[in-house]
């Protein structure tokens, strides 16, 4: 039974209508119809009055309500209709869900502001640090020169050569920002189309079988009898994943170690992960790897090059083809990296990558 300011003014009427009447019963002379005629009007100017007042009291404090919330143009702001209000057992009790469901939202909202405000001010600052970095050792190697080094032939040439290095890092660090930049704003579309991602994983094996070799770490396929695993994805963007994953399974695994790169095929899905046996990251850095500008251990990431926006990008690749990427580490076990891409059921095609064929032994 709904308690609305009709239902209660019915209620409160009846009861002082029965009321008076019951004690005008007891007075002398009182006719039958005399009760019956101030028993009626004690009823309707007792439920008007009730009602009115009732009405008055709550909804034109509601109205102020209305007239609030509009000024405020508030469009988001979800309050009941004021004819469906006076039928809520508890319409001030409504208006105040309503409202304590508004400010929750809008505080979440504020919540995620004041984080975005943070990771812009430590975006800016890692932006600042990276950039000054190259640009200050260039702009020492060229003024050097310019105070009368350059007439050493020998200091000349290797200063060049290390402020070109130094602009070269700065330049890969700028095509990476902007990269990114598209990967988030949706700019840069997905071409999905069949992959054979074996087949791409061997190729970017023989691309840094120098960097694998002057570490002495083997680089394998399993398992080792598929011939080859198609699956649907941007080619370049995936080349791009797998390069950067792999690349740094070798320079920061361990020296005479291996990286294993493994797909799980399933009925609808390939599981790819590149595995190595390093020495691990710790529990504490695993949440925030993904991160811009992140580094493990920024001593050893900055003497093997590498702008910090790596798996960045990586994680951006990977949820724009519509799936994830999970890591497992455990502190000298080494790190997994994995993620799924949709299989692809198609005859091999004779376009398109050629395979680099290399014995898998210490490269």
């Amino acid at each position: 039974m709904s308690l609305s300011p009709r239902f209660i003014a019915i209620i409160l009427a009846f009861l002082i209508s029965l009321i008076s009447t019951t004690f005008l019963a007891f007075v002398d002379g009182v006719t039958t119809g005399m009760l019956f005629v101030s028993a009626l009007s004690a009823f309707i100017s007792s439920f008007f009055l009730v009602y009115y007042t009732v009405d008055i009291l709550v909804f034109r404090e509601v109205n102020k309500m209305y007239r609030t919330i509009h000024k405020l143009k508030m469009k988001d702001f979800n309050i009941t209709p004021r004819k469906k209000l006076i039928l809520e057992s508890n319409p001030l009790k409504t208006i105040n869900d309503e409202i304590f469901v508004y400010v929750t939202k809008k505080q979440k909202e504020i919540d995620e502001l004041k984080r975005l405000e943070l990771f812009r001010r430590e975006f800016l600052a890692d932006v600042s640090h990276e950039f000054k970095t190259p640009i200050f050792a260039a702009q020492g190697f060229i003024h050097t020169l310019l105070d009368g080094a350059m007439d050493d032939e020998n200091v000349r040439e290797r200063f060049l050569r290390k402020a070109a290095r130094n602009l070269d890092s700065l330049d890969v660090l700028v095509k990476d920002l902007l990269v990114l930049s598209q990967m988030e704003t949706g700019d840069i579309k997905m071409n999905i189309a069949p992959v054979d991602i074996r087949l791409l994983t061997l190729n970017i094996f023989g691309r840094l079988e120098n960097i694998a070799s002057d570490r002495n770490i083997t680089l394998k396929v399993k398992p080792d009898d598929l011939a080859e695993v198609w699956v649907k994805a941007d080619a370049d963007r995936i080349e791009q994943v797998l390069l950067n994953l792999i690349e740094n399974a070798i320079k920061y695994g361990n020296e005479d170690g291996k990286v294993i790169v493994h797909f799980n095929e399933g009925k609808k899905y390939v599981e790819i992960a590149i595995r190595d046996n390093g020495p691990g990251i710790a529990q504490e850095h695993l949440n925030r790897i993904f991160e811009r500008f992140y580094r493990v251990d920024k001593s050893r990431s900055k003497e093997r090059g590498g702008t910090g926006l790596g798996l960045a990008i990586v994680k951006h690749i990977i949820n724009a083809h519509d799936t994830k990427i999970a890591v497992m580490s455990k502190p000298e076990k080494g790190t997994t990296f994995s993620f799924k891409l949709e299989k692809a059921f198609t005859e091999k095609v004779s376009e398109g990558i050629q395979e680099q064929h290399f014995p898998e032994h210490n490269l």
